[in-house]
Formats: structure tokens, sequence, C-alpha cells
């Protein structure tokens, strides 16, 4: 992050750029425009530019939201990671549609991507796992995650042992943790101006391609 992106971060503040002329390039392909606006957001200053909000809702239409972070993205979906036995990770098991939500308020911009989800590989499972620190993959599967457990102690106690089990050894991949890939049908890029008039790039799939049309602020 370059000294001039630093100070912009420390003034903003937060409080987002307040010009009118926002120099946007709109692009036909989400995916490419969404990498574009990502690389300004890590440059930016803003911390975690990767965090996003993930909604999923049960087979009865009951929702629920929670911020996780973005690893990977192409034109194939979203793609981050969790234990499969989580509240997210069973609302997806019956209900595997998701909505992701960026919010970059240094620079006004939102991505809102809604779309089915699904599994990622075992191999891809693995392979992320496994770049992951060693204490976080001990808390992988210490962690039942979303399920009450009497106090940290008792977390603290299933880190012991584990360490212990494995000490020397590789950590294999629980079989209950993994990645899901949010597969996108619509993207909204949303880009704030001056007097709340903002602009909406939406791109909706239609068989197999993107049409892009612009909504109302």
């Amino acid at each position: 992050m370059s000294f001039i992106n630093k100070l912009r971060c420390l003034f903003t503040a937060g409080q987002g750029v307040t010009g009118s002329n926002i120099n946007v390039e709109v692009l036909d392909n989400p995916i490419a425009m969404f990498g574009q606006w990502f690389e300004q957001a890590k440059d930016s200053g803003i911390i975690l530019p990767e965090s996003m909000i993930v909604a999923t809702a049960t087979s009865d239409g009951k929702p629920s939201a929670r911020v996780v972070l973005l690893k990977s993205f192409d034109q194939d979906g979203f793609v981050f990671f969790t234990n499969y036995n989580s509240r997210k990770g069973e609302e997806l098991a019956q209900n595997p549609q998701a909505a992701i939500v960026f919010h970059w308020n240094i620079l006004q911009r939102q991505a809102r991507i809604e779309g089915p989800i699904e599994r990622v590989s075992e191999q891809e499972s693995l392979a992320y796992f496994h770049s992951r620190p060693r204490g976080s993959q001990i808390g992988a599967w210490a962690s039942d995650q979303s399920q009450k457990i009497g106090d940290r102690s008792e977390l603290a106690q299933k880190v012991k042992e584990l360490e212990a089990q494995y000490a020397g050894q590789e950590i294999p991949l629980p079989p209950f943790w993994g990645g899901f890939r949010v597969k996108p049908q619509q993207i909204e890029l949303w880009q704030g101006r001056s007097d709340r008039l903002h602009d909406r790039y939406c791109f909706t799939q239609v068989d197999g391609s993107w049409q892009r049309y612009t909504l109302a602020p």
C-alpha cells in the first residue's frame, strides 16, 4: 500500500470518497469488473477488503447473515471455507442459495452477488486447509462451530489434546470442513455518488452469458 493510500485511509476514516466525478470503467463481464474493484479496494488501505457478508436461509425462509472471508474467485464463482456443520453450513444444506455483499466504505462501493451454492472439491478444500497456519488447522478440528459449549476452557482442552495427537504429523482435513462456491446468477456493482444519486450496474445470467443493465438508485 502506498503512503498516499495510507493517508487516504486515515483521513477518510471510513466516511467514503465524497467526490461526484468518480471514474468507473464499466465492463461487460462483471467478474472482470469485480476483479478491478477488488484490486482497487486492496490498494485503498481498507483492512481485510476480502471481508464479505454471507446471507443464508432455512428451508422455510428464516434468514441469517455473518461476515466471512473470500478466499478465491473466478468465472465459476466466489469461494469461502467453513465448518459444514455450522449454522450456515446446515442452512446451505437445506436451501443451497446464498447472497454475498462486499462493502468498501472508503471507495463508496458495494458488490452484491446472488446465486446457488455448491461445495468445492475435496482436493480444493485440502489444498486450502494445508495452506492455513497450523493453529488454524487445529482450531478447525477443535471447534464444533455454532454448537453450545460450557466455557472457553473446554475449547482450550480440545486444542491441547489435538496438539498432542498430531504432534510431529500432518493434520488431516476434517471431514466436516471445506469450501463453498457461490455460483453467481446476478451481480450488482454499486458506486456511491453525491446527492444519493448512486450508480448501480447490474448483471444477470441469461442463457450462459451476462446481460448488463442499470438500476435507479
